[in-house]
């Protein structure tokens, strides 16, 4: 009998196998654009996890799907035409990050997909005629929690309560800055800080931002979420700790590079979001009709060897709080 019903569980097992991952039309291939402001194929790790969530979906680089990436290598300038090569392809969808890649994706079809992960108000700048009911041809996640300010603040008195006065690294060309700058501002008023905005619009003049930060001697440092502090973090890391400056960013690679504190969206749960958006996409899903969403998961991460080094006691509450700990 045993015998009999293990050869039934195999039958059944062979049966269903092809319907646990929904299997793709025979011969389809199906070809994603990637449209980045900065980020060249080798560095761009949300594409990678991206592509992890699309294989457990049944899509396979190099078998049934094909990767398009364009990088405007920081150069915004060249998006646009960036954008027209994607829709030329006729790519059955286009992943866009940050506001000025969306722009020129849009412009460049009105009618391709886009799944665009976007840190302002999609609304407001344009993208989509609303969160529940985009109506055109973007869809994707938007970074909107603007609770999520203050609470960087607030961890950052709770690790460091000796912090009065906070410089604030933003590039004024990113359309989100004042949005956020406002939120910090009204946190930080709250948490009786004292801002000192500094602006940086590229590379270039990240060695301008970090004298003024030296001149004005601020006790913590917070990095705003941008394209280009997240290439430079090395180098921004570098200068905080070489300043021997708290530091706090949304991104938990901020944290891997020195930062104390990273508190933000979750990398993984984002692209997950994308990946299914595009699975949809593939299968016949209208963008219009795709609700834009809003990051559920949430990580913070403690860099306790940034802590030791400057001489700070991580409190146990904050610590239970924690996402991720880096000793």
């Amino acid at each position: 009998m045993r015998l009999i019903g293990l050869a039934v569980v195999l039958a059944v097992s062979l049966i269903l196998a092809p319907l646990a991952v929904e299997a793709q039309p025979a011969g389809k291939v199906y070809r994603v654009g990637v449209l980045s402001p900065i980020f060249p194929r080798s560095q761009h790790e949300m594409l990678d996890l991206v592509l992890g969530n699309l294989r457990d979906r049944g899509y396979i680089e190099g078998k049934n799907l094909l990767v398009e990436h364009r990088s405007a290598d920081g150069r915004l300038a060249l998006l646009p035409d960036l954008a027209g090569e994607l829709t030329r392809l006729k790519v059955d969808v286009i992943m866009a990050e940050a506001a000025p890649a969306i722009k020129a994706a849009q412009t460049a079809s009105k009618t391709t997909p886009i799944v665009m992960i976007i840190g302002d108000d999609p609304v407001r700048s344009g993208f989509v005629a609303s969160l529940a009911r985009p109506g055109g041809n973007v869809t994707g996640v938007a970074l909107l929690a603007a609770d999520l300010a203050a609470k960087r603040l607030e961890f950052l008195k709770m690790a460091a309560p000796g912090t009065h006065r906070v410089a604030v690294l933003v590039n004024p060309s990113n359309p989100t800055m004042l949005e956020r700058l406002g939120e910090v501002q009204t946190a930080a008023a709250t948490l009786r800080m004292q801002v000192v905005v500094v602006e940086a619009r590229g590379p270039e003049q990240l060695d301008g931002a970090f004298a003024l930060i030296t001149r004005e001697r601020p006790d913590a440092l917070l990095i705003f979420p941008d394209p280009i502090f997240f290439r430079e973090r090395r180098r921004i890391g570098d200068f905080a700790s070489k300043s021997r400056l708290p530091m706090v960013s949304d991104w938990r690679q901020m944290a891997e590079v020195g930062a104390l504190i990273a508190y933000g969206p979750s990398f993984p749960g984002v692209a997950r979001r994308v990946a299914i958006y595009m699975d949809r996409i593939f299968k016949g899903a209208n963008p219009a009709d795709l609700p834009v969403e809003q990051p559920t998961e949430v990580d913070l991460v403690l860099n306790l060897k940034t802590a030791k080094a400057l001489g700070l006691t991580i409190p146990q509450t904050l610590l239970q709080r924690a996402d991720q700990v880096i000793q």
